[in-house]
């Protein structure tokens, strides 16, 4: 009786890490599933066709460990005069007029114990293609790469980074 107790322990024991670990990689895993965005923003425009450099829009990228979503100000610095009669600069222009920001979906998201700072990657030189792909050859921004930890580590190996747990584990 006392083995089988032991024996159920282990197999409820292995089976709720198991569980536990597909729904916790099904919900960090989610950059497979498409994000609808409350303004179709097409980056082969802005970062191919009109060769916009990353930083101008997300301004935060070597200062913070956000890269920053762009103000409505920022998109409205050439939209009040370009294409002001798209349906999709009409929506810009009415957040624009009622100052009220543009609620976009998040597409690259990290678990919360995962420290992970956009400056210091900057600064030592990434490039935002790195993580995000080629964004200019992208008409709706998707997440290309895992952001898992193999991911990550690989790279650290890669570029001689810190590879000890507090590096990115609060």
């Amino acid at each position: 009786m006392k083995k089988a107790i032991i024996a159920l322990s282990i197999v409820f024991f292995f089976s709720f890490f198991l569980l536990a670990g597909a729904a916790y990689s099904y919900g960090w895993n989610k950059y497979s599933q498409e994000r609808k965005q409350p303004i179709a923003f097409n980056h082969v425009v802005h970062a191919r066709d009109l060769n916009i450099a990353c930083n101008h829009c997300h301004t935060y990228a070597d200062k913070s460990i956000h890269a920053g979503i762009p103000s409505v100000a920022t998109c409205m610095e050439c939209h009040k005069d370009v294409k002001k009669d798209s349906p999709q600069i009409k929506i810009l222009a009415k957040h624009w007029e009622t100052k009220t920001p543009i609620q976009w979906a998040k597409i690259h998201n990290l678990p919360d114990f995962i420290y992970f700072s956009h400056k210091r990657h900057v600064k030592k030189g990434l490039d935002c293609t790195q993580c995000h792909g080629r964004v200019q050859s992208m008409p709706e921004m998707r997440q290309v790469s895992s952001l898992k930890m193999g991911w990550c580590v690989s790279c650290h190996v890669e570029k001689n980074a810190p590879r000890d747990c507090w590096t990115c584990h609060k």
